[in-house]
């Protein structure tokens, strides 16, 4: 039996009232390691009884918190501590509540319970909570763990899929010294008391594997120098970005078909920067795909600067022109990872299109993983020759070098390697 459990069976679980352990041990910091993170304890918000709350206080070593939906949270005009700021991790924390009931303090697990399911009901109203009190609610963010992958974001959305109420009640797990429990002790703790254990990486995966997360909004031919390309528009129904597929001749009969998941670069693609290679990669698998007579190219433009944004992007050309940084260390001086761009998205639009195996045009081994996990196969890693010139002639080596693309140098003009690369 592997050490996780399906998210089918965890829904099963909780839809039948038990608890479950939800882990987010698969996170990266921000220079790709892997860092344990912590497991929470979690049920559905409307079964709460003073029994399972005493149960989370006493096991996990934590008084739950109740999670719940944004919109939920503005129907019962629950407000953030401090609105327009976030918390540890980017929570979203709301001030703490009592139902107006309790004639206690609000402290003991019947008065907490009474507390939860108060704020579960769907015929409560604001008027039946006073703030503070004793229970802390947590606002998700719209979308989800699509959105963002954290416990409260996860807990709300096993709810619903649950078929419950948009409201969970989750507690952080703590071991014996009274530190977040880490993954041995998670499984371990789940096995003891005969809970289902799941993580937030596989429940990002199964809402991309089981839901539609694209829509098409337009489709048009789009002549270009290469041969005319068909546009396809589509928006995430996540978080409305855009999503633009140049499709080159019939792509949809199941074949091998040539792609180029395209990260948008306004200062590569249409400003006609040295500084990186972006809009050269563009312009070939452009050429690549015509010449082929069959392919897709993703352009993804929010994916500016790795993820980062063209105000960020340009920061960080700054540190390497005035720190002399890399890439990497400059993305890091402001706070940000190596890389933070998502490909499921993308992922759905190859698949909406009909695609199911890919020959894969990018020099990054990772972008692959970011497809094969849903539903589509790539059956080659075609490689994008760089062309070097003095100007990115560092950035090509940081790439290849600290990120492990397969980039070849041979033709470099070493004259004057000293300048910016692109962020």
């Amino acid at each position: 039996m592997p050490d996780f459990n399906t998210i089918a069976e965890v829904i099963e679980d909780l839809q039948n009232g038990r608890m479950v352990v939800l882990v987010d041990e698969r996170e990266t910091d921000i220079d790709g390691r892997e860092a344990v993170g912590e497991g929470e304890l979690m049920m559905l918000a409307d079964l709460a009884s003073a029994d399972a709350i005493n149960f989370m206080m006493r096991h996990a070593g934590n008084p739950p918190v109740v999670t719940a939906s944004k919109s939920h949270f503005e129907a019962l005009e629950l407000h953030l501590m401090v609105p327009g700021t976030q918390g540890p991790r980017g929570a979203s924390i709301g001030v703490s509540v009592n139902a107006r009931q309790i004639a206690g303090s609000g402290v003991s697990a019947q008065d907490r319970a009474l507390t939860i399911r108060k704020l579960s009901d769907p015929d409560s109203a604001p008027e039946d909570l006073i703030q503070p009190g004793h229970v802390t609610p947590l606002q998700a963010q719209p979308g989800g763990v699509l959105r963002r992958a954290g416990h409260t974001e996860a807990s709300v959305d096993l709810a619903q899929m649950a078929d419950s109420r948009p409201v969970a009640l989750i507690a952080a797990i703590l071991d014996e010294s009274g530190e977040l429990a880490d993954t041995p002790y998670l499984l371990d703790f789940a096995r003891r008391h005969d809970f289902k254990i799941a993580s937030i990486h596989d429940l990002i995966a199964h809402r991309r594997r089981t839901e539609k997360l694209v829509a098409l909004e337009a489709k048009s031919p789009m002549p270009t120098r290469f041969g005319e390309f068909t546009a396809y528009a589509y928006r995430s129904i996540v978080d409305g970005n855009p999503y633009i597929a140049l499709v080159f001749g019939e792509v949809d009969d199941g074949a091998d078909t040539l792609v180029r998941m395209h990260s948008g670069c306004l200062t590569g693609d249409a400003l006609g920067s040295l500084l990186c290679d972006c809009g050269e990669q563009l312009d070939r698998s452009m050429r690549m795909i015509a010449t082929e007579g069959r392919g897709v190219i993703v352009y993804i433009q929010h994916h500016e600067g790795r993820g980062i944004g063209i105000l960020h992007k340009l920061k960080a050309y700054e540190l390497q022109q005035q720190q002399g940084l890399d890439t990497i260390d400059a993305n890091h001086a402001l706070g940000h990872p190596i890389d933070s761009r998502d490909y499921g998205i993308g992922a759905q639009v190859l698949y909406d299109l009909g695609l199911r195996r890919v020959r894969f045009l990018t020099n990054n081994p990772k972008k692959r993983v970011g497809l094969e996990a849903y539903g589509l196969t790539v059956v080659e890693q075609v490689p994008i020759e760089a062309n070097p010139n003095p100007h990115n002639l560092r950035y090509l080596e940081t790439k290849r070098d600290r990120m492990g693309h397969s980039i070849l140098l041979e033709r470099a003009d070493t004259e004057d390697d000293s300048h910016a690369e692109s962020a």
